[in-house]
């Protein structure tokens, strides 16, 4: 059976990565190059892999703002214990960190079903009681590239590719490993699993999908421990990268995934969203704030293209749900 791979907000983005990319070239050609390539897949790697666990919560109808302070949880957490227990093995952070982002993840999905309230109100509360948590009874100071464990630094800084030019050593940094990874198991689960299937009619209906068989409180437990296993594992990739861990860092960050998320078409209410689509928003937000330099422009020109973005891609899936609707004979208020 032939499926469309690409629809409508995925080629405006694939168009608007194209024609931006073209400007910005003839503006400063130092920019076409593969260093740049890899330098916006190091920069858009933690949060493309947060992205894919949002998709699968927002393709449910729900909603994470919590997700910051779950990765900042697990991945400073497992740094510590590294370090009181003298591990010093890259695997073990990312067996901890996504052991706590899962655990945290299941308590928002316990929260949200139980309590009936809106997503957003509880994981909003949750992100700063994790926050508190952590920094009440764990730990609130930083811990330093010179006592980091250096499996960490080691791993921030590895690399699968590496090619010799005339401007130096360019390199893809082994963090696109766990990306590759998250976007196949997401891609699997949503197209290939009756689980994703279960999301999905969960998004457009709750009471389509129980009428289905599905379970709303497993789909939930499953879609926010997913999230929540994402962070867990772009805590430790984001400690790894700046070789430090600070206990107010990425706590506030989380306005700017869902906006690549809803950017690439991904419906607020649920039941609509492509991997594709995700990336490429978060594509096109981190070429953006890395190009402006290139073009003369301060940082403040960034939330403008991204606030620009944003509507326009909300616009669009709005009027791709009323055509569909008015073609299905749904008629909403």
């Amino acid at each position: 059976m032939k499926r469309v791979l690409i629809n409508g907000p995925e080629k405006i983005l694939i168009a608007i990565i194209l024609l931006y990319s073209i400007f910005v070239t003839i503006v400063n050609p130092s920019f076409l190059s593969l260093m740049t390539l890899f330098d916006i897949i190091r920069s858009a790697s933690c949060t493309m892999v947060v992205a894919m666990g949002l998709l699968v919560v927002m393709l449910s109808g729900g909603i994470d703002v919590s997700f910051m302070s779950v990765a900042l949880f697990g991945g400073y957490v497992s740094t510590l214990l590294m370090m009181q227990t003298g591990i010093n093995n890259i695997a073990f952070p990312f067996i901890v960190s996504t052991l706590i982002g899962i655990a945290l993840g299941l308590c928002n999905a316990l929260l949200v079903h139980w309590l009936r309230l809106p997503a957003f109100i509880i994981t909003l509360g949750t992100q700063n009681l994790f926050h508190g948590i952590m920094t009440t009874f764990i730990s609130d100071s930083t811990i330093g590239s010179g006592i980091l464990p250096s499996s960490l630094g080691r791993f921030g800084s590895a690399a699968i590719l590496q090619f010799e030019t005339e401007s130096g050593l360019m390199s893809l940094t082994a963090s696109f490993v766990p990306v590759a990874a998250a976007v196949v198991l997401t891609w699997f689960i949503i197209n290939r699993t009756m689980i994703g299937r279960g999301v999905v009619a969960l998004g457009n209906s709750e009471e389509s999908a129980v009428r289905a068989g599905f379970s709303p409180l497993k789909i939930r437990l499953f879609v926010y421990a997913y999230i929540g296993a994402l962070a867990g594992i772009m805590g430790v990739m984001y400690i790894a990268q700046v070789r430090a861990a600070y206990p107010n860092k990425l706590v506030g960050d989380e306005l700017m995934v869902i906006a690549g998320a809803v950017i690439g078409g991904t419906k607020s209410t649920g039941g609509q969203g492509k991997v594709l689509g995700v990336l490429l928003g978060t594509l096109v937000i981190y070429l953006l704030n890395s190009t402006l330099i290139l073009l003369g422009l301060s940082s403040s020109w960034n939330d403008l293209f991204v606030g620009a973005l944003l509507v326009i891609s909300v616009a669009i899936t709005s009027y791709q749900t009323r055509v569909k609707n008015r073609k299905n004979l749904i008629f909403t208020e």
